[in-house]
């Protein structure tokens, strides 16, 4: 445990971060409201689409299904999203896909889902990333969970994301330009350098299993976040095998279910980082993980001004708390 406040530069982006242990203990967090509950017959999710992209399985008695976003943040269209000037900015038009993958149980969020379950949300993650892996038009494919109106969910049955962009986005690239900074001059995945090195110290592990491991970075942004790897180098979540996705999804579901007991069910967001469906062969370095940023704090003034985020929870302690 550290004492008094300290500036920590994470390995792989190099942004300082301020680890300021003086606040931030789990009963400090207890929700201002509950999450307000929609009752099903005003759900838009509870019936089976009539055009489903992919349904689990394929009957009426649905478990998951894969539809088009009525109100997408990025269009399909017949043409490729191409960057030109106005003025003097760079723009680009907002081409793409969006969709929701859905699960059947109205109340069940990914840390109560059943472990299969839990397994048809990544399969569904999965097939649908393959299918974009053929679209010339598109870079990078993000695959996130919003739980909570802290988070962003506009909608309370339990939904994930999947958004096809033309662009590899701007946080995305700077985890791989960090990255590939670090195997030139070490020859070896920063982040298998992480986990190892995690493992060894133990004092931020909350979870592992056989194939994954979840624990709090050492530079954690905000408190209680977490990261989950699974420990074998992988750097294309499209081709990870089914075990591998399983061992994955047991471990994102422990590690929900533990911040939900010891943290008052708070918001959170969890998304998938891994490498763009360009060039592949340029990032076979990476190492696609999970990040999990639970909704605790807000941005004040300094984070917003200077780009440094305060934690006010000692990442070894949000670990042993959710332990």
């Amino acid at each position: 445990m550290m004492h008094g406040p300290e500036l920590r530069q994470d390995l792989v982006s190099h942004d300082w971060i301020v680890i300021s242990d003086f606040k931030g203990k789990p009963h400090e967090f207890n929700r201002d409201k509950a999450r307000s509950v929609t009752s099903l017959d005003k759900c838009p999710f509870e019936e089976r689409h009539t055009s489903p992209l992919l349904l689990f399985p394929k009957d009426s008695d649905w478990s998951l299904q894969v539809f088009e976003n009525k109100f997408p943040a990025f269009i399909p269209s017949g043409t490729c999203s191409h960057i030109f000037s106005r003025g003097p900015y760079r723009v680009a038009q907002g081409i793409g896909h969006h969709e929701l993958v859905v699960t059947r149980n109205h109340q069940a969020d990914f840390g109560d889902l059943p472990q299969q379950a839990a397994e048809e949300v990544f399969q569904a993650f999965q097939e649908r990333y393959r299918k974009f892996l053929k679209n010339r038009c598109i870079s990078y494919v993000a695959m996130f969970h919003n739980w909570g109106p802290l988070a962003g969910a506009s909608v309370y049955h339990p939904h994930y994301q999947i958004i096809a962009i033309p662009i590899v986005p701007p946080d995305v690239e700077h985890s791989l330009v960090g990255s590939t900074s670090y195997f030139k001059k070490h020859r070896e995945c920063v982040h298998c350098a992480m986990i190892r090195w995690e493992l060894e110290q133990k004092s931020r592990i909350v979870y592992e299993n056989e194939e994954a491991v979840v624990f709090a970075p050492f530079a954690s942004r905000s408190s209680f976040e977490l990261r989950i790897f699974p420990k074998e180098h992988l750097p294309y979540f499209e081709t990870t095998q089914e075990r591998t996705l399983g061992y994955v999804a047991e471990a994102l579901r422990e590690a929900i279910h533990r911040l939900k007991t010891k943290l008052h069910d708070p918001d959170y967001n969890f998304f998938i980082h891994t490498s763009p469906v360009r060039n592949r062969k340029r990032y076979g370095h990476y190492h696609w993980h999970i990040e999990i940023l639970p909704k605790l704090s807000t941005f004040a003034g300094f984070e917003l001004g200077t780009g440094i985020d305060i934690n006010p929870t000692d990442p070894d302690y949000a670990a042993q708390a959710l332990r």
